[in-house]
């Protein structure tokens, strides 16, 4: 009878064990669920690291006008981590951060936009179906509903991974 009971024990204290495991990663910011921010290069060929709110300013036009979709998903990172200690709910936080980076989702959706102006084959104002839910609608509604879930995304896993803040550019000392 004591054979079951110390089998038991034995597999009760290990369960727990197990729990306080699952736990251990989310300590100190290095998590490696945490993102990365990109770093500057010699070459300048990548952007530094700037502080919420000022992604745009010391980029340059190519790269804006190259890929906005990845200055937008890059500003929602930066403003994503920044606002994660926030005690608000994270879809509030989220809009927080979509709020924030509405110029870059102004400049993506233009993109699209001069694109269709131009004769090219993208039909920005067009409804069509939704590859993901089949509802009808339109690039520019994805364009806000992909900022909507990235932001979302950006914040649940900056508080899961307790990932830090993007560091502040050399330039921009907290007054």
């Amino acid at each position: 009878m004591r054979g079951p009971a110390l089998a038991a024990l034995a597999f009760a204290a290990l369960s727990l064990a197990a729990c306080n495991d699952r736990d251990a990663g989310r300590g100190g910011g290095s998590s490696r669920i945490c993102t990365p921010f990109p770093e500057a290069t010699a070459t300048n060929a990548a952007p530094a690291p700037q502080a919420p709110g000022a992604l745009g300013a010391n980029a340059n036009p190519a790269q804006l006008a190259a890929d906005p979709a990845a200055v937008l998903d890059d500003c929602l990172h930066r403003w994503g981590y920044s606002l994660a200690a926030s005690s608000d709910p994270a879809e509030a936080v989220a809009q927080a951060a979509v709020a924030a980076c509405a110029v870059n989702l102004a400049r993506w959706n233009q993109q699209g936009l001069a694109a269709n102006a131009s004769g090219a084959a993208s039909r920005e104002s067009e409804a069509a179906p939704s590859l993901l839910t089949g509802q009808p609608t339109t690039p520019l509604a994805e364009h806000y509903t992909y900022a909507q879930s990235r932001a979302l995304f950006y914040v649940v896993q900056a508080r899961a991974g307790k990932c830090p803040p993007p560091a502040a550019p050399a330039g921009n000392a907290a007054r």
